[in-house]
């Protein structure tokens, strides 16, 4: 068979043709590449949605890593407080607070009991981890089993940090135990005693 002649004309319209093809091939390939790549960072404000972010924008600011109740302090532990006792007032008390008892005391003053503060805190801490939907189906169920009857059974034990407190509905009290003092250090100042038996004198 004789080659096909193609008119001049007619061989820069394909040229032309060819070359968008190429250039449309290139960019379903870059397409291809960006679709595989991996996710975009977490900073995107749009990560969630699988979409990188817009260049420019600022990032969008990490959450504040939770703290213990008794490392703030002034404003930063009243702001905090005022939050823990909303959820205590409205929700915990109310739904789990039982009554009152010599054997279940309780303290309208608990926010002055540090230790109830610290332990409340952590409980609450607990609750909105396990109440996320990251935590699943039986996150809440986690919660009520390893957090919630283990602290609310040490927070108002007979002999707890509240028994000098309410036992009784009808008589509001308050009272913060005087807790231990600090243990004597040997500084290194001291001299050291001579070897020999305790309360021995030396001969």
């Amino acid at each position: 068979m004789e080659p096909v002649r193609v008119p001049e004309a007619g061989l820069a319209s394909i040229q032309a043709d060819v070359a968008k093809l190429t250039a449309r091939f290139a960019d379903h390939d870059r397409q291809i590449d960006s679709l595989s790549a991996a996710p975009p960072p977490p900073d995107s404000p749009f990560g969630a949605y699988g979409l990188p972010g817009f260049a420019g924008l600022p990032a969008a600011p990490a959450p504040p890593e939770p703290r213990p109740i008794l490392e703030l302090e002034d404003e930063e532990y009243e702001d905090e407080l005022d939050a823990l006792s909303d959820w205590v007032d409205d929700f915990l008390v109310r739904v789990y607070g039982a009554e009152v008892t010599t054997a279940a005391p309780w303290c309208e003053q608990w926010q002055e009991h540090e230790d109830v503060v610290a332990w409340l805190h952590a409980l609450w801490l607990a609750y909105q981890q396990h109440k996320d939907a990251e935590a699943g189906l039986s996150g809440l169920f986690v919660w009520h089993r390893d957090f919630l009857t283990h602290a609310m059974a040490t927070v108002r034990a007979a002999g707890g940090p509240l028994s000098a407190c309410m036992t009784d509905p009808d008589r509001p009290a308050h009272r913060v135990l005087p807790g231990p003092r600090p243990s004597n250090r040997t500084t290194s100042a001291e001299e050291p005693e001579e070897p020999g038996a305790p309360g021995q004198a030396s001969g």
